[in-house]
């Protein structure tokens, strides 16, 4: 099946993601399967201006290397009346660039943003996003961008236009950016439970980031499709009782992701009619192990 991969980073080239990814075992993985939110952003840009316009370019050289690719003009000052503002992170990023983007902007530049995440998590902790250093430039000018990163649609339309797809499954770790983009977009989605959204925040979840399939991890590919809805299975039973879900039955060989999808089933239904489901209670002992595993 034809894969594309799909990144809010706009500070690294598609060769280098391409590369990451085969040191992590995809070495099928090239640059020409990679669509990071700085293509997005340019290719949003290109619907709105001609192809030689001038652009201002808040990011990394690498960004600005796909702005050339596809005909645009990179400038360095305001002065030079750009037609757009591209902004995607740039851990160099300085007050002056900032300060021109504004300018650009209240000058009439129309202004593109390749993500808004607030923060970027690194080995340290949370540090400044792209999306922060948005908010001053918007904060400067009352001007809003159009984002072309995730939770947003617009990569997802393009990657499914670059794959020629039918019936494209977005999958991810993310409920609040993979998820949700999936969901904007129309699309079917596939949550795993090996990176940053868990059991519980799945259990609370809002319609828009709710995913089609649940799985422990990619390995759910081979499942058929049906098991991996949310609904009853592994013998449990779930019912909502004030804003606990009550958590049943459960057979030996059942799994905490079997709990899980039975007892979302549930949570959402009830969610969905107005009322919000806080916690699990679980009433026998197989369900009671399934959830010491949740997170």
């Amino acid at each position: 099946l034809p894969v594309m991969y799909v990144t809010n980073n706009a500070s690294r080239a598609p060769e280098v993601v391409a590369a990451q990814l085969r040191d992590i075992g995809l070495d099928s993985a090239t640059e020409s399967v990679v669509l990071t939110s700085a293509q997005a952003a340019i290719s949003m840009a290109a619907k709105k201006i001609p192809a030689v316009s001038s652009v201002y370019i808040v990011g990394t050289e690498s960004f600005r290397d796909l702005a050339r690719a596809v005909g645009f003009v990179v400038v360095d000052s305001a002065d030079d009346k750009p037609a757009a503002v591209l902004h995607g992170h740039n851990p160099e990023t300085s007050w002056y660039q900032l300060s021109e983007a504004a300018l650009a902007i209240q000058a009439g530049a129309l202004y593109f943003a390749s993500n808004l995440d607030t923060t970027l998590p690194m080995e340290r902790g949370l540090h400044v996003g792209n999306g922060s250093m948005v908010a001053a430039v918007v904060s400067a000018t009352g001007v809003t961008p159009e984002s072309a990163g995730k939770p947003g649609p617009a990569m997802f339309d393009q990657a499914q236009s670059q794959l020629n797809s039918k019936r494209p499954l977005v999958v991810g770790d993310r409920l609040n950016t993979d998820i949700a983009g999936g969901v904007a977009a129309g699309m079917d989605t596939f949550q795993v439970l090996t990176g940053v959204s868990g059991h519980y925040a799945l259990l609370t979840a809002i319609p828009e980031q709710r995913p089609t399939f649940v799985a422990d991890s990619l390995e759910g590919f081979t499942a058929d499709a049906q098991e991996l809805r949310p609904g009853a299975q592994g013998g449990f039973t779930a019912h909502v009782e004030g804003e606990e879900v009550i958590l049943d039955g459960g057979e030996a060989s059942a799994t905490p992701t079997q709990a899980l999808r039975t007892a979302l089933e549930a949570a959402w239904a009830v969610e969905d009619g107005g009322l919000a489901v806080a916690r699990v209670r679980t009433v026998s002992d197989h369900a009671a192990k399934a959830v010491e595993s949740w997170w």
